[in-house]
């Protein structure tokens, strides 16, 4: 995002200009702890968040001590910084490649693909293997726990398994692999915002993700006792290689522009070649995966100019204060014990973040700058910061009922948001395994 506020040496550190950021939460808070209230579906997502910050904006420019046409000018420099745009089109390209993907049946060859390799009697891990295997490609949670949710109710219903444990296993692939795809919006934010590799973040996030799913799949191997014959299904295997390619591709380092480029470009060749699929047809598809971004897109552009004004405002210089301040508590020995509380540091601040707003991909857009700034000075390499966000992100998210994830999850099923949560047991595991690993793992350069 934009230069650090702490790399000025004499930047006054500012509470107050930190409002517009307590007024943006407020109001997003709010009106979904109202709408909730109401009994209204999805109450956290009634208002938009690209409508909350408008008031947030508003007030830092008028808080601002520069005159006001040189404090637009910052909040527009803040919009236009290379990081943010860089940003919005990978959200446009990872959109338009979900969006391809699924109207040439990329989503229901894989499901298939899937079910035809599951055993019988292990049906709530190979689920959540389902689930992990198209989020990882596809890049969304919501979008697998959209596709994949009905075929797992269905198969819950046939082998008498307890819903609250399919769905379980359902939530918990689906955000394992959003949390790991190189293509999720997560993903994104985290390796624009700390300056790392996509490749790169994906490797440190195995060494987190891999012991926990381990741990998910013996969980949910115990845990499932029913069976069900599952009917032989019809594999399209060659609208599961976009997925294939894209996860081949990314792993091995190409520019994720081309990489995506090129998934867009193979999805809608494999669909034409295996359907009833023309050129206007996947011109229409990509702009749906476009505008399917919007909210997302538009967030990014309006928060990095907001960051941009608490910047130069001290708001940013506050929070580090305040982080240092407690880091300095537990790195009184020598060694990496600074390392090890500010990658803690980073984790609650996401961790806080998210469970206000909700959202896994903006609370790390909304604390990437001062992540990264803890990072910088602590000896926190990128990736590992980028993968500690992303990390406890996606950790929150499957832990709160007024996610959307855990309300998307629990109309399928017919259970409560809550009863969800309490089922997503990767989540769960994460957390252990994470802070476990952030606290005794061994810190090289």
């Amino acid at each position: 995002m934009t230069k650090p506020a702490a790399s000025n040496p004499s930047q006054t550190a500012s509470f107050i200009a930190l409002l517009p950021l307590f007024v943006f939460l407020t109001l997003f808070i709010g009106a979904g702890v109202y709408f909730q209230s109401q009994g209204v579906d999805y109450a956290f997502y009634q208002l938009p968040s690209v409508i909350a910050i408008l008031p947030a904006i508003i007030l830092a420019l008028l808080l601002s001590k520069q005159k006001l046409n040189t404090a637009i000018e910052t909040f527009i420099e803040g919009i236009g910084h290379s990081n943010i745009i860089a940003m919005c089109l990978i959200y446009l390209l990872a959109g338009a490649f979900a969006s391809v993907a699924k109207a040439t049946g990329g989503v229901d060859a894989t499901v298939a693909l899937g079910l035809s390799l599951i055993p019988s009697d292990l049906l709530l891990p190979g689920f959540f293997v389902i689930a992990a295997f198209i989020a990882t490609a596809m890049g969304t949670s919501m979008g697998t726990i959209a596709a994949v949710a009905p075929v797992a109710l269905g198969v819950a219903d046939q082998a008498q398994i307890d819903y609250a444990l399919m769905a379980g296993a359902v939530m918990s692939g689906a955000l394992f692999g959003d949390n790991l795809s190189i293509i999720s919006d997560t993903t994104i934010a985290a390796t624009r915002t700390q300056g790392c590799e996509m490749k790169d973040k994906f490797r440190e996030n195995l060494v987190f993700a891999i012991p926990a799913s381990l741990i998910t799949l013996v969980a949910f191997g115990l845990a499932g006792d029913g069976q069900a014959a599952i009917a032989p299904q019809q594999i399209e295997f060659i609208k599961v290689i976009p997925y294939l390619t894209i996860l081949f591709l990314a792993v091995a380092g190409l520019n994720v522009f081309v990489v995506l480029t090129l998934g867009i470009i193979l999805a809608g060749v494999t669909g034409m070649a295996a359907a009833d699929y023309n050129t206007i047809q996947f011109g229409n598809d990509i702009y749906t995966g476009f505008t399917n971004m919007q909210e997302i897109f538009i967030l990014s552009m309006l928060v990095g100019g907001l960051a941009a004004l608490m910047q130069q405002q001290g708001g940013l210089t506050f929070v580090n204060n305040q982080v240092e301040n407690l880091i300095s508590r537990f790195s009184k020995s020598k060694g990496d014990a600074s390392p090890r509380a500010a990658e803690l540091g980073m984790a609650g601040i996401v961790a806080i973040t998210n469970t206000c707003v909700a959202n896994n991909t903006v609370s790390i857009v909304v604390t990437g700058e001062i992540a990264k700034d803890l990072a910088q000075k602590h000896g926190v390499n990128p990736k590992r910061a980028a993968s500690v966000l992303d990390i406890f992100a996606c950790i929150v998210q499957g832990l709160i009922p007024h996610g959307a994830q855990a309300l998307l999850i629990a109309s399928v099923f017919t259970i409560s948001p809550i009863t969800a949560v309490l089922n997503a047991w990767y989540c769960m595991i994460l957390a252990v395994v994470a802070v476990t690993i952030v606290i005794f793992r061994k810190r090289t350069a």
